[in-house]
C-alpha cells in the first residue's frame, strides 16, 4: 500500500448535530471508532467498502440528560467479550454501553459535577475525572476509591495498565501520579490548565495545556522535552504505535502531526475548536470539532478522498474567518501586505502561513509541501492584533505583540515577543543574544519595534468615578441608595406583570441602566460604546413587585374555603397582614416582631394547593434585615432552605416552584441569606436546574435570576467548583429557556462568572458555551440580549 508520508483528507462525516467532544478507536468492529457529542449521543462508526472511502454509523447510544464530553473503551471480559463503551457527561454521570443496545446497561453515579475525562485499565478498571476536582476509580459498577488532592477541575486522566499507576491532570496546572489511591508525585511545569495526557511507554507520558505547550515527562518526575507549535489552547493528544510520534489538536483550528520531536504537518480545519483526536490501527487520524463534523485523514493513497471531496473541503476551509487576535498570524499591517503575486513564490516548510492583500480583503494561505502549492485557509477579519488589547500567547506567555523576523532570505523565521511596558532596546538586545545574531543589528531591531508599536503606550486609568457615557459620576452596582421604584423590573425598568406586582407601577422614562431600571433602556444611545454595562454584576437581583391588598384578600378567600384543620386563626391572619405592611414599607412602619415572623413560618406550611399567597409574603419578607436574620440564621436557615426545596420538586405546582425560586433570590438581599445559600449551593442549584425543563417562562426567569445571584456572590472568589456549577446550570438552562428576559439574565450570569477568571473562561469554552449562545448575538428585540451576548462572546475569546 503506497504511502505519501503526508496526511490528506479521507472523508468528512456530518454525524452529529453539535460539537464532537470525544473520540476513541473501537476494538470491534475492526477499524471502527466511537464519537460523543454535545447532542447527547454517542455513535459507533465502521468503515464501509463504498467508493467514497467513508464510514457508516453502526450504533447510536443515548442515556445522558445533558451533553456528552468524553468516551473510552473498556476492554473485553468474559461477560462482555466485545468490550464496553463508557461515556461521561455534563449530567455528572458515566453511562456504560454494550454494542447491541442503544441505552446504557448501567450508569455510574458519584461525581458532583461534569465528568470530562475517562480512561480504562486492565480487569475492567475505569478511571474518571471531573470538574468536582476529584478522580474516581470504578470497578464492577462501584466506585472503589476517590482520588482527592487537586484544587481545581480534573481535565485529564490516564492509566498505566502494566504498573497500576494512574495520572490526573488539572486546571490547577499540575499533574499527579497516584498509586493505590495515594498521590506519589506531583509534576509541575505547565503555566495553565492541563487539558490532555497520553501514555508513551511504561516510563513516559505526554501532557498538553492551555499554555500552548506539550511536555514529555518521565514517571520519575523530570520533564525531558517541551514542544511548541500551537498558538492557542491544546485540547487533545494521541500517540502513534511507534511510541514516539504523536498528534495534537487545539483552539487554533489545527491538527498537528509530530515526528521525531518536530511538527512536520499542520492541517487547518474550518472550525475554531478542534476538541479531540484518535489514531486508528491502520494509522489514519480521526478528529472532532466544534462544527459537529468528524474528519478522517490518511497517509494511504488508496484511501485518500476523491478530488471533488478534497476540493469541497478546501472550499469550506477558504470560507472560514480568522481572527488575527489569536496571534496565529503574527502582526498584521494591511498596508504593507503583498498582493496575490506573492503566492507565486513557494513556501519554506509545510504549514507555513502567508497573508496577501486582495483589494480591501486580507486572505490567509498555508503551504502544502506534498501538493507544492498554497491552500487558502480563510479570510482575516477584524483589526490587527496591534490595535487590540488582546494578548498574544507565545511559548506559554502572554505578550502584546509577537513579531515574525526574517533575518536570512529562505531561512527560518524568528519570533520576537514584546510588551508595551518593555524597553525596546533591551528587548532587541535579548532577542539578538537568544538567537546568536550580531550586535550590529541592535539599532535595526529596536527601531523596528518602535516603528511597529507607534501610538501604543500604557494609558492612564479612567478615574473611578467617571461615567464612560456622560462624564458624570459612574454608576457602580450596589453603591447607590437610589434604587429603582418597587414596581419597576430591576432589569428592564418596565412594569411588566409578575404575579403579585403593584398595579400602580410605571416605567421610568429616559435612557436606563438595564439592571437598575432607571429608565426605558435604549440601545441607540449606547451602540457605539464599547464599555460593558452588563457584567460583572456584583449585587443580587430581587423580586420586589407586590400588591399587598390582593395577597391578603387571596389568603382570606382560601382560608374561608379550607378544611377546618387547616384554617388559620384570626390572630395569624392579622400577624400576616401587619408583617406584609411592615416589610413593604420598612422606612415608615415598625419592624416585624417575632410573633409575626413565627406566624409566617407556620402559615408557610399550609397545604401545597393553597400555600402560594403565603409564599408570596415570605418572598417579600426575607428582604427585610430582621426577617432575613431570623429565618436564614444558623438555627432556622436549613429548615427554610429544605422547605423551599420541597416546593421546587419537579412534580410540584408551578406557582409554588416559581415563588420558592423568587424567595431564594430575595434571600440574597441579606448577609444571613447569602451565607445560607452559599453553604447550600450544591443542593439549591441542583434542584433549581431540574426546573429548566418546566415549560413556564416565569419559572425560567426566576431560575435565571437565582443563577445570576450566585454568580454575583462568586465574583472575585476562586471557587472553581461553585463557578463550574453555575456554568453548568446556566448552560443546561439555555438549552430549554426561550423567554428573552430569562436568556438575558443567564447571559449576565455567564459573563459575571467568566469575567476576570481565566479558569472559568476555560470551563465555559469547554462547555461549548460560545457556540451555544452565539445565536443570541443578533437579537435586537430586546437589544440588550444581543449586546450582552456579544460581550460574553468577546470575553470568551
Amino acid at each position: 500500500m503506497a504511502s505519501s508520508n503526508t496526511y490528506k483528507l479521507r472523508c468528512s462525516i456530518p454525524g452529529h448535530e453539535m460539537d464532537v467532544r470525544g473520540l476513541t478507536a473501537a476494538l470491534f468492529p475492526e477499524g471502527a471508532f466511537v464519537s460523543v457529542s454535545r447532542d447527547r449521543t454517542g455513535r459507533v462508526w465502521e468503515p464501509n467498502a463504498s467508493p467514497d472511502r467513508a464510514f457508516t454509523e453502526r450504533h447510536c447510544m443515548s442515556g445522558h440528560s445533558n451533553f456528552v464530553s468524553c468516551v473510552c473503551i473498556i476492554p473485553p471480559s468474559e461477560i462482555y467479550p466485545r468490550g464496553l463503551i463508557a461515556t461521561g457527561g455534563n449530567d455528572n454521570n458515566i453511562c456504560v454501553f454494550s454494542l447491541d443496545k442503544p441505552e446504557p446497561i448501567f450508569i455510574l453515579q458519584g461525581h458532583k459535577n461534569t465528568v470530562c475525562t475517562l480512561s480504562s485499565g486492565k480487569f475492567g478498571t475505569l478511571l474518571s475525572g471531573s470538574w468536582d476536582t476529584t478522580a474516581k476509580v470504578w470497578h464492577n459498577e462501584k466506585c472503589m476509591m476517590t482520588l482527592q488532592g487537586h484544587s481545581a477541575a480534573v481535565w485529564a486522566v490516564v492509566i498505566f495498565p502494566e504498573q497500576g499507576l494512574m495520572l490526573s491532570g488539572s486546571a490547577d496546572k499540575t499533574i499527579r501520579l497516584w498509586k493505590a489511591g495515594r498521590c506519589e508525585k506531583t509534576f509541575t511545569g505547565h503555566e495553565d490548565c492541563v487539558r490532555g495526557l497520553a501514555v508513551i511507554n511504561n516510563n513516559e507520558f505526554f501532557s498538553c495545556s492551555n499554555d500552548t505547550s506539550i511536555r514529555r515527562w518521565l514517571l520519575t518526575g523530570e520533564c525531558v522535552q517541551v514542544y511548541y507549535s500551537h498558538t492557542n489552547y491544546i485540547y487533545s493528544l494521541a500517540v502513534f504505535p511507534n511510541c514516539e510520534d504523536f498528534i495534537s489538536t487545539g483552539e487554533d483550528r489545527s491538527l498537528r502531526v509530530w515526528r521525531s520531536g518536530e511538527c512536520t504537518q499542520t492541517i487547518r480545519l474550518p472550525a475554531q475548536s478542534v476538541w479531540c483526536c484518535c489514531i486508528l490501527p491502520n494509522g489514519d487520524i480521526v478528529v472532532g470539532a466544534s462544527d459537529g463534523i468528524i474528519r478522517v485523514f490518511t497517509e494511504a493513497e488508496d484511501r485518500v478522498a476523491s478530488a471533488e471531496d478534497i476540493q469541497a473541503f478546501e472550499d469550506e476551509l477558504s470560507k472560514a474567518t480568522i481572527d488575527p487576535k489569536t496571534g496565529d498570524l503574527g502582526d498584521i499591517k494591511v498596508e504593507d501586505l503583498p498582493g496575490r503575486e506573492h503566492l507565486d513564490e513557494p513556501g519554506n516548510r509545510d504549514g507555513q502561513t502567508r497573508l496577501i492583500k486582495d483589494g480591501e480583503k486580507v486572505e490567509a494561505y498555508q503551504w502544502s509541501v506534498s501538493d507544492g502549492r498554497w491552500i487558502k485557509i480563510g479570510d482575516v477579519v477584524g483589526g490587527s492584533n496591534q490595535q487590540t488589547s488582546k494578548s498574544v500567547i507565545y511559548e506559554g506567555k502572554e505578550y502584546d505583540y509577537v513579531f515574525t523576523i526574517d533575518v536570512n532570505e529562505g531561512g527560518p523565521s524568528m519570533k520576537l515577543p514584546y510588551n508595551v511596558s518593555d524597553d525596546p532596546w533591551l528587548t532587541a538586545h535579548n532577542f539578538l543574544q537568544k538567537n546568536d545574531l550580531s550586535p550590529m543589528f541592535l539599532d535595526q531591531v529596536a527601531n523596528f519595534i518602535i516603528e511597529n508599536t507607534k501610538g501604543h503606550v500604557l494609558g492612564q486609568a479612567t478615574p473611578a468615578g467617571m461615567d464612560p457615557f456622560t462624564g458624570g459620576a459612574r454608576y457602580i452596582p450596589g453603591s447607590s441608595d437610589n434604587g429603582p421604584d418597587l414596581g419597576a423590573d430591576p432589569f428592564t425598568g418596565s412594569g411588566r406583570y409578575i404575579p403579585g406586582s403593584d398595579v400602580h407601577s410605571s416605567a421610568p422614562g429616559g435612557v436606563a441602566d438595564p439592571f437598575t431600571g432607571g429608565g426605558a433602556y435604549s440601545s441607540a444611545a449606547l451602540r457605539q460604546i464599547s464599555t460593558n454595562i452588563y457584567f460583572p454584576k456584583t449585587d443580587g437581583v430581587t423580586f420586589e413587585q407586590a400588591n399587598s391588598t390582593q395577597i391578603i384578600a387571596k389568603i382570606k378567600e382560601l382560608n374561608n374555603n379550607a378544611p377546618q384543620e387547616h384554617r388559620l386563626s384570626e390572630d395569624i391572619l392579622e400577624c400576616l397582614e401587619r408583617l406584609l405592611v411592615s416589610v413593604c414599607a420598612p422606612n415608615t412602619e415598625p419592624p416585624p416582631n417575632m410573633q409575626q415572623i413565627n406566624s409566617l413560618w407556620k402559615a408557610s406550611h399550609w397545604p401545597e394547593d393553597i400555600v402560594f399567597p403565603v409564599l408570596d409574603i415570605l418572598r417579600l419578607a426575607v428582604r427585610h434585615p430582621q426577617v432575613n436574620e431570623c429565618l436564614c440564621g444558623e438555627a432556622e436557615g436549613i429548615q427554610l432552605c429544605n422547605h423551599l426545596l420541597s416546593m421546587m420538586r419537579p412534580e410540584g405546582r408551578p406557582a409554588n416552584q416559581m415563588l420558592a425560586l423568587r424567595t431564594l433570590c430575595n434571600c440574597f438581599s441579606g448577609r444571613h441569606g447569602r451565607s445560607l445559600l452559599m453553604a447550600q449551593r450544591e443542593s439549591v442549584l441542583s434542584r433549581a436546574a431540574d426546573l429548566a425543563s418546566v415549560s413556564n417562562k416565569n419559572i425560567h426567569i426566576a431560575l435565571a435570576t437565582l443563577v445570576l445571584n450566585y454568580a454575583a456572590c462568586l465574583y472575585n472568589h476562586a471557587d472553581l467548583e461553585a463557578k463550574a456549577q453555575c456554568l453548568s446550570v446556566a448552560s443546561r438552562a439555555l438549552e430549554t429557556v426561550q423567554d428573552k428576559e430569562a436568556v438575558f439574565r443567564l447571559l449576565v450570569a455567564l459573563g459575571t462568572t467568566v469575567a476576570s477568571d481565566q479558569t472559568a473562561r476555560d470551563l465555559a469554552l469547554s462547555l461549548g458555551v460560545n457556540s451555544q449562545i452565539s445565536k443570541y448575538s443578533s437579537v435586537s428585540d430586546p437589544a440588550k440580549v444581543g449586546e450582552c451576548c456579544q460581550l460574553v462572546l468577546k470575553e470568551l475569546q
